[in-house]
């Protein structure tokens, strides 16, 4: 499975250098706004990049087997201090971040959006949010007293 989401990662990347190659001969007549949606699809394809690298690595790492970086200089840092809850509220704040995006984009369109879609794209990122807030709260009361401050 780890194998499957590095290669969803390549695609991500391809697509990733598709939009930018494909922004750049429409960049002197670009207006503002598509530009700035343009930049924001880029952003949220780094996000989903990045959420993927996040769960390959902290994932084998926690549940496979330990990395080896090649000595205890290169080692990540941050690697051996994620437990699975600590990755499940990264991911939350990840998908949070995305759902912000998404919404933004939609604001920045939103003469063409309907009113109800609007509505249901802001009542997703609240419960996105609000599951994010109720995941850390019992992440922190069940395991305060087993991480190190």
């Amino acid at each position: 499975m780890y194998l499957g989401m590095i290669v969803i990662l390549l695609f991500f990347t391809v697509k990733f250098f598709q939009e930018l190659l494909h922004l750049l001969p429409m960049l002197l007549t670009m207006e503002e706004t598509t530009l700035v949606l343009t930049g924001l699809a880029l952003v949220d394809l780094v996000l989903v990049g990045n959420l993927l690298v996040m769960v390959v690595l902290s994932g084998y790492e926690s549940f496979v087997s330990r990395l080896d970086v090649g000595g205890e200089e290169k080692a990540l840092a941050w690697l051996g201090k994620v437990d699975a809850g600590t990755l499940k509220i990264k991911l939350a704040v990840s998908i949070i971040a995305i759902s912000s995006i998404h919404l933004l984009k939609a604001f920045v369109e939103a003469q063409s959006i309907p009113n109800d879609k609007l509505g249901m794209l802001v009542g997703m990122h609240l419960t996105f949010l609000v599951s994010a807030l109720i995941l850390a709260f019992v992440d922190k009361i069940a395991f305060s007293g087993h991480r190190d401050h």
